[in-house]
Parts: C-alpha cells; structure tokens; sequence
C-alpha cells in the first residue's frame, strides 16, 4: 500500500477542518439538492418515529440535525472530529456539542453521555473502517436503543468505479461552495453495509431506501439497527 493510500483516512479528516466554512455554508443555504428535497426530511422522521427522548449525533457537522430534532423536543449531544464545525454548531446552538476524533470516541464512547435511545451518523461514517466505533457505540446506548445510519445509496453513488467497496473522491464540484479540498471517501455495496452492521454487534431492524423525488432514483440508504442479542 503507498504512503497516499495509507493517509486516505487522515486526508478525510483533515478535509472536513478545511471545508468548514464552506460545508456550513451550503447546508445552511440548502445548496444540496438531495438534502433539501428527500435525505434531510428522511432523517428526521425516521429518528422521530423512534420517539427518542435522548440521541447521540456522531458527526453531526454545523448541527443543523440537532436543531431539527430539538424542535421535536429531542435533545442532543453531538460530536465531530472538526472543531471549526462544532464552533459553528455551538453558535447555532439545539445541543450539547463536542469536539472529538472516532478514535476517541471509540476509546472513551460514554465520555459524552450513555443511555442514549439512539445514536445516529447521518452521512458520517467514510472512513474504510467503522466496524470499532459502531461497537463501541453499543455501549452508549439504553436498553431498547437503535442505532440510525444513512448513507449515500450504493446504487447511486457507484460511478464509474463500478459497484465494488473502494475509495472514491468527493470534489464538491456539484455543491456550489468553494470547497478547498477534495475528500476521500469509502464506497460500500449494500451487502457490504450488513457485513459492517452484523461484524460491530448488531441486527437490522429496517431499511429504508430514500428516492429523490425528481429522478425516481435512490438518493441515500437509510439502515436501522439494534444491539444484537447474544
């Protein structure tokens, strides 16, 4: 593996410090066509539904999503490797923010609270390897919890690189925002996504396919999960 693959993970991260001020800037003016018509609006009621009195948000970014639910009276501890970001959720304010990596989330994972009734990464989990934080996350969780992803939709997403878990780069060239750095991301098939789901310790209660209401197409992948049961 060379050097540029091995720093893949590190160049994301770094990526999300970066684009801050860009990334804030576009969610918050609905510069992303699929969030302001189908994905944001999927999010929301799915955690709804759950009717949740505590969530944990895991990269919750600028915390727009932490705003949504608070006005469903949900209240929210977020946490993202950007600082910046979490600079900008705290001014906007609806919940408890922290600025931490998913390393040390993973190290420490009630260090921000526990009995969570969900836990929730909403477009959140790129790296090639989320299958230790979403362990670590089980244990956050109350009895009874879900855990809440969604996901770019593999059959959407797959491009030219055809449909095969790998790397991809995100250039935010479709985003309108002047976006510094490009982004490494890592691609999932859907059987892929249950490997992950199944190998970090739970069990699939739904899954919800979003579809853009414009194209007829998939837009996101939306899975809900429970601890499994020994």
């Amino acid at each position: 593996m060379s050097s540029v693959d091995m720093d893949r993970p590190g160049a994301l991260v770094r990526s999300w410090s970066t684009n801050a001020e860009a990334w804030t800037r576009v969610v918050r003016e609905g510069g992303i066509e699929s969030r302001r018509l189908v994905t944001d609006a999927v999010i929301v009621d799915a955690v709804v539904r759950l009717q949740p009195a505590r969530v944990l948000d895991v990269g919750c970014g600028e915390g727009w999503l932490a705003r949504a639910l608070a006005e469903n009276r949900i209240r929210v501890t977020g946490v993202d490797v950007s600082p910046e970001l979490i600079d900008d959720a705290r001014r906007e304010g609806g919940g408890d923010f922290h600025a931490a990596s998913y390393a040390e989330v993973a190290a420490d994972p009630t260090r921000f609270g526990r009995e969570f009734d969900a836990v929730i990464c909403n477009f959140s989990l790129l790296d090639d390897d989320p299958a230790a934080l979403l362990a670590a996350l089980r244990t956050t969780l109350a009895r009874g919890g879900s855990l809440v992803i969604q996901t770019v939709h593999p059959w959407a997403a797959m491009g030219d690189e055809g449909y095969v878990d790998g790397w991809r780069t995100e250039t935010f060239a479709s985003f309108g925002g002047e976006f510094a750095a490009p982004m490494p991301w890592f691609f999932r098939t859907i059987e892929s996504w249950m490997d992950v789901i199944a190998g970090a310790g739970y069990r699939l209660a739904r899954l919800i396919e979003a579809i853009h209401p414009s194209t007829g197409r998939p837009a996101s992948l939306l899975i809900i999960a429970e601890p499994a049961v020994a």
